[in-house]
């Protein structure tokens, strides 16, 4: 898997690719923002990595700009860690937000996850359409359409949709997204999963499929009409 990583500073570069590299990715580092997404628009990675506070174009504009031209997986890596600065990013198209200073390893396992969160349909197995009111989620295709119109929904939005598909008869914890979905086995912020249901819940709004806040445990599909 090919991954692009947008950082000014030389050592945080040489970091992450070393790591990265060493868990067998293909890494190619770039000092701006604007530099990736030009790389990114003649030859597409199949990841993108992205500081927010560099020269030129800032990494949540670039962010931006990737994710209206395609779903890729965006991490973004950043020393702002308010609340509103996290919500941001996820709501500009990121699927995870990772805190700087933060240990290489944690960012490797991030990576990972959402590899094999993109390989969800070995999970599904047997089940190639999955469907919910008139949402039809096509697992091989990585596809989902409302009504023969196409959704247009980012690896993790996908792959959440299609566990709670999958479960759609009973209430999901944060943490058991966060398992099975994120792929996180160990404690983390949960902020980040409710960041991207939130971002998910608006492209519903069009649709007769809705997620539900169950109070103080987590979520539910339910059917309008």
């Amino acid at each position: 898997m090919k991954i692009y990583i947008a950082d000014d500073e030389k050592s945080i570069r040489d970091i992450i690719g070393g790591f990265l590299r060493n868990s067998g990715y293909e890494v190619t580092a770039f000092e701006t923002g604007d530099a990736l997404r030009d790389a990114f628009e003649a030859d597409p990675s199949d990841m993108v990595i992205l500081d927010v506070m560099m020269p030129g174009t800032d990494g949540v504009s670039v962010c931006a700009a990737i994710r209206a031209k395609s779903n890729v997986p965006i991490i973004i890596v950043s020393a702002k860690d308010s609340e509103l600065d996290r919500i941001t990013g996820i709501s500009m198209g990121a699927d995870d937000y990772l805190v700087k200073p933060f240990a290489p390893m944690e960012l490797v396992v991030r990576v990972g996850s959402i590899f094999r969160r993109m390989s969800f349909s070995e999970q599904v197995k047997a089940k190639n359409i999955l469907s919910y009111g008139s949402i039809q989620l096509d697992i091989g295709m990585k596809k989902a359409t409302t009504n023969g119109d196409t959704l247009d929904l980012t690896p993790t939005e996908f792959g959440l949709m299609a566990y709670l598909f999958e479960h759609a008869d009973r209430a999901v914890s944060r943490e058991e997204l966060l398992k099975n979905v994120w792929k996180f086995d160990y404690e983390v912020d949960t902020k980040v999963c409710d960041d991207v249901l939130k971002r998910l819940r608006k492209k519903l709004v069009k649709t007769d499929v809705k997620i539900t806040a169950v109070w103080g445990f987590g979520f539910k599909l339910e059917q309008e009409g």
